[in-house]
């Protein structure tokens, strides 16, 4: 679901920074740092509500390791980095579904983004089906703003619905909010900051610092998500346009790897992620249709 090439395969942001480029060597000695010099953690697996990481909220996310606060170009980037919405012009509809499995959770977020010129919109829901009562839901209503030609902020509303309920909650109870900037020094290079907080928290539950880095055909990307007590998590993905159309993906996300694929052909794109999780395997699909 959205995706950072490089001119040589496509350009999806509306407003590239020109700019000289170094050399390879240099640009990789640059970024490797960021990327991977950070300790992997043995925690263990979360479900995907809101107050676990990883999100799980899009497949092409899954598959790269959960590792997508920095890429955050597609529809689903409302959730990861609400600044990222700046990324494209014009709307992004999305649905992801938990397909396999669902006995063990089911999760089934989606979306809409929108961005014209310097501003960008977002509403979205995660609902978790088939686990225990009083697990709630959430609705989010994000916003974004290009600062400059290198930055751009951005913020999520987020309100808590209960779960179950017999009607439609367009906003719910106990706000909480995201806060983030996306900084891009090149086209190539991007660097990012999400402060998560959640209802019942006072101050930030979570500070994420991504990279992501496009190599020719390959994207790098990494998230090292802080929370306020206890010790980080280190998501890496990777992504490989093996065809103008076609996605291979692979990734660490914190204890567990990843793998997916995405088909993107014109007006929309499917993706599928698996993670395999301690106790069991599970599989989700995304699609986006582009207007």
């Amino acid at each position: 679901m959205g995706r950072l090439v490089n001119e040589e395969i496509t350009e999806t942001v509306s407003r590239p920074i020109s700019l000289v480029y170094p050399s390879t060597l240099f640009r990789f000695t640059l970024t490797l740092p960021v990327l991977f010099l950070a300790p992997v953690l043995v925690l263990s697996a979360e479900f995907p509500f809101e107050d676990a990481r990883p999100h799980y909220t899009g497949a092409r996310a899954l598959g790269m390791g959960n590792a997508f606060t920095a890429v955050a170009d597609d529809a689903s980037g409302g959730f990861w980095n609400p600044a990222g919405l700046i990324q494209w012009s014009g709307v992004k509809l999305f649905g992801v579904n938990k397909f396999r499995d669902r006995a063990d959770y089911a999760f089934d977020p989606k979306g809409i983004g929108y961005s014209y010129r310097r501003f960008g919109l977002f509403w979205g829901n995660k609902i978790a089906l088939g686990v225990e009562s009083g697990t709630p839901d959430f609705n989010y209503y994000g916003f974004a703003y290009q600062i400059c030609s290198h930055v751009a902020g951005g913020a999520n509303l987020k309100f808590q619905r209960a779960h179950p309920s017999n009607r439609y909650q367009f906003f719910g109870t106990d706000p909480s909010y995201d806060v983030a900037l996306l900084f891009k020094p090149r086209t190539n290079l991007k660097l990012s900051l999400l402060a998560g907080h959640l209802p019942n928290t006072r101050g930030i539950r979570w500070i994420t610092l991504g990279a992501a880095y496009q190599f020719r055909r390959v994207l790098f990307a990494s998230d090292i998500a802080v929370p306020r007590s206890g010790r980080p998590d280190l998501y890496v993905g990777v992504e490989w346009a093996a065809m103008p159309f076609l996605y291979v993906r692979t990734g660490y996300s914190d204890s567990d790897w990843t793998g997916g694929i995405g088909v993107d052909w014109k007006w929309g794109r499917i993706d599928y992620g698996r993670i395999y999780e301690d106790q069991f395997t599970s599989d989700f699909v995304s699609a986006e249709l582009r207007f």
